[in-house]
């Protein structure tokens, strides 16, 4: 099989009667969409509203059309999509992260078609979070011979790893008569090989592959082999395909917990949506791979995507890089959590989209689990335990190589049990006094099950631990390979006590818990590592983890213009926050002791948290015009840290685990170098500080300066900074792009939570001094980038634009 991209000279249109426009695929139909307070997506979505596109494409079939056979592979389509070829319906599909395929198949060669595909996203909220609209994920045309491998055909095992290793091979063949061998080859970067060929027997060649000076897969050691399967009928080579994979073992048990390679892992994860920030869910590789780069450069070994598959190329990413993933099926069974969801469809499409996932996984070495659900309450019944095991057992039949495991969370477990569960839609819909219905109906859908948890805040640790909340949890526990435990890190000591086979995963908890988790994840045995709520901001789910100030709206269901999370670690253009600091220090990953500041413009003004964020400290001493006191957190994990300002002690404290890795000072606020040293027995261990900003004035710095072709993007870091490169984060500015030459705007904007400008506009606004333009090519030669500000200058960059590869 041969596959290409197929993603130039598309067309769309916007509902009915919207002009039509070209478009580059991978394309968000909805992050352009103008936002507002009554908008279908609601809190859930950002205020975006919903809608209906279509997308068309000519195509001039091939000469070649009647020997072999054509067909469209869509790595994703948010919306229920219909595939169309001159009006005739080809392919269909309902979940908006499942790839699919659509034939060709009867196209006259040489004829001129139209591929058209129908995406209705019009009924929302149909997610919990930012989903976006349309085509959002790469699209392949693919060319397969009469004889050729079968999709999710190849199948790679490695069953042992020393004194060689020893990988076990099936390749599933179609078409195949007579005479027909598979070629399997494995090759190293020094060009090194190891190779067998085997027979075709009723469709299936199998047998193993002895690879001699093995060097193993893992997070810190990320080796990949160069993997080329050759199908020959009657000697002749028919079909091939090429990938690359890391060849490493799995196994997980409640005595030894998990184990990579033979090695005891801890998994220090991150859940992450699948939005890219400024590019809405546009999946492009440069922007999956700088995500999992900047995830593996702030210290997280492990990734769990949320709550859906994960796209081809951020696995691609963590297949390089080293990232451990936990893949998730899906956010809904067969309860609603919004109105529209696919609940009442769950049974129809979960095989499918179970299959889908599994064809994308099988042979990445990086992604070591599969989720199969993400808290799903109703796993407090009898029914809901019926269908985890009938979901494990599709996995286990389908891939037995990787353990599963279910992200369970207790409290929604026990109100479900009582038959009051968040997630219910139409609790009251056969009230048959519509003014009694209207009153006693309040839409419960995820905002509700996250203000239930926001009101219990640190009582909802202890809730979790009641012994109904076991009642509700364990029948479920015990159809999966690995509990995960959303927010009842409390349970952990006492339930691996009483069910001394069950193996423990903080499947989703809350970032300023991490030093109390940490502590058991290293002390109780069985459990394997947490994963904090999130690693990487996103968009929707407006305002769960953004703080306010003064008279500003409180609570986690911010209203429009709320637009972000604000929950990141990571912020959405990829700056680290805070978070970030904790976890690293709490992790051991600090060489020097870390500083953040609390805004200093929010001084005097009442703070309304949130639990989804320990702190809104920002990495910068720089507070231009700022008078009165400054709260500075030192993240350390060391013995001690030590405070200077200009030169001045301000004082020794208490650090790491004694101080919870975060070590408070209240002192005036004061421009100049803001340092803090560390000590270990007594000894200085290392330092960091912080400067004030001289005068400012716009600057721009591109993290690359030559684009690798179309689909390769530069990131742009737009500043208010000194000629030191000190972001002034106190003062704000205006701003206006434009890009010229041989490429195109693909985002412009900043993290702010409650940004007012599209991010596919021209103009925005600065938030802590900082914005982001991202820039992707388009022909070969140069492109240059200018920003304007109101009232800190201008600044312009060149990039080039490089088609050689």
């Amino acid at each position: 099989m041969t596959r290409t991209l197929f993603l130039e000279d598309w067309q769309l249109q916007r509902g009915d009667d919207g002009q039509v426009v070209p478009v580059r695929l991978p394309h968000d139909a909805m992050i352009g969409e103008a936002r507002s307070a009554d908008a279908a997506t609601g809190n859930h979505g950002g205020y975006f509203p919903g809608g209906v596109y279509r997308y068309s494409k000519q195509w001039q079939v091939p000469a070649d059309a009647d020997s072999n056979e054509y067909r469209l592979f869509f790595e994703g389509v948010y919306g229920h999509t219909k595939v169309s070829v001159d009006g005739h319906e080809v392919a269909a599909c309902i979940s908006g992260y499942r790839a699919f395929y659509a034939s060709l198949k009867g196209c006259v060669p040489g004829q001129v078609v139209t591929i058209e595909v129908l995406v209705d996203n019009s009924q929302a909220p149909n997610t919990r979070w930012y989903s976006g609209s349309g085509i959002n994920r790469p699209v392949w045309l693919d060319v397969r011979s009469p004889v050729h491998i079968a999709d999710d055909g190849i199948h790679l095992v490695t069953r042992s790893l020393s004194p060689k290793a020893v990988v076990d091979v099936a390749v599933h063949v179609e078409g195949a008569t007579g005479n027909c061998m598979a070629h399997i080859r494995f090759a190293n970067e020094d060009g090194q090989v190891a190779s067998a060929e085997l027979d075709v027997v009723e469709g299936v060649a199998k047998g193993t592959v002895d690879i001699p000076n093995v060097q193993p897969w893992s997070a810190e050691t990320p080796y990949l082999y160069a993997v080329t399967v050759q199908i020959k009928q009657s000697g002749e080579l028919v079909d091939e395909e090429t990938f690359r994979t890391g060849l490493r073992t799995i196994e997980v048990d409640a005595e030894h917990g998990l184990r990579i390679n033979g090695v005891p892992v801890l998994l220090r994860g991150a859940c992450v949506h699948s939005d890219n920030g400024l590019l809405g869910t546009v999946s492009l590789p440069a922007a999956e791979y700088r995500r999992a780069r900047i995830l593996k450069e702030s210290g997280y070994n492990a990734i769990r995507a949320s709550h859906n598959p994960f796209q081809s190329s951020f696995l691609d990413a963590c297949d390089e890089l080293g990232l451990y993933v936990m893949d998730e099926l899906t956010d809904v069974w067969f309860k609603h959590k919004t109105k529209y969801d696919n609940a009442e469809q769950f049974d129809e499409v979960w095989p499918a989209d179970a299959s889908a996932m599994i064809a994308g996984d099988r042979n990445r070495p990086a992604v070591i689990m599969y989720s199969i659900g993400n808290e799903i309450s109703e796993t407090a019944t009898a029914e809901g335990v019926e269908a985890a095991a009938k979901i494990h057992d599709f996995f286990k039949h389908s891939d037995p190589t990787r353990p599963t495991t279910l992200a369970v969370n207790l409290l929604l477990n026990l109100m479900a049990s009582k038959g009051s569960s968040p997630f219910e839609k139409e609790k009251y819909a056969g009230e048959s006094d519509p003014k009694k219905a209207e009153s006693k109906k309040k839409e419960a859908t995820s905002t509700a099950a996250n203000m239930v948890t926001a009101k219990l805040g640190m009582i909802m640790g202890l809730i979790s631990r009641l012994p109904a909340a076991d009642r509700v949890s364990r029948d479920v526990f015990a159809t999966v390979d690995i509990a995960g435990y959303n927010y009842a890190y409390g349970r952990y000591k006492g339930d691996r006590k009483k069910y001394p086979q069950r193996v423990i995963m903080g499947s989703e908890s809350m970032p300023g818990d991490l030093p109390a988790i940490w502590q058991r994840v290293t002390s109780v045995p069985g459990v394997i590592g947490d994963f904090m709520w999130t690693g990487w901001d996103y968009l929707g789910e407006s305002g769960i983890g953004s703080w306010s100030y003064g008279e500003e709206p409180g609570g986690i269901n911010k209203p429009f213009p709320a637009l972000l999370a604000g929950c990141g670690a990571i912020d959405i253009t990829g700056v680290p926050g805070a978070p970030t600091l904790l976890a690293k220090a709490v992790w051991g990953l600090l060489d020097a002791p870390a500083i953040a500041v609390r805004p200093l413009m929010h001084n005097g003004k009442r703070t309304n948290k949130t639990p989804w964020r320990s702190t809104d400290a920002v990495v910068s001493w720089a507070w231009q015009g700022v008078t009165g006191k400054a709260i500075i957190e030192v993240y350390s994990c060391d013995d001690k840290v030590e405070l200077w300002l200009n030169g001045r002690s301000l004082g020794r404290k208490k650090a790491g685990v004694k101080a919870g890795f975060v070590t408070r000072f209240c002192v005036p606020y004061e421009a100049g170098e803001l340092m803090a040293v560390g000590y270990r027995k007594g000894r200085e261990s290392g330092r960091s500080s912080l400067r004030s900003a001289d005068k400012v004035q716009l600057q721009l710095r591109a993290e690359k300066t030559t684009l690798e072709g179309l689909d390769d993007l530069a990131y742009i870091a737009i500043e208010l900074a000194d000629n030191q490169g000190v972001v002034e984060s106190m003062i704000g500015d205006r701003l206006s792009i434009s890009v010229a030459g041989a490429g195109e705007l693909m985002g412009f904007g900043s993290a702010n939570p409650t940004a007012v400008d599209t991010y596919t506009g021209t103009v925005c606004s600065t938030y802590l001094g900082r914005a982001q333009a991202i820039v992707r090519g388009t022909e070969a030669g140069e492109v240059t980038i200018t920003v304007r500000s109101e009232r800190h200058g201008d600044a312009q960059l060149t990039l080039k634009v490089s088609l050689g590869r």
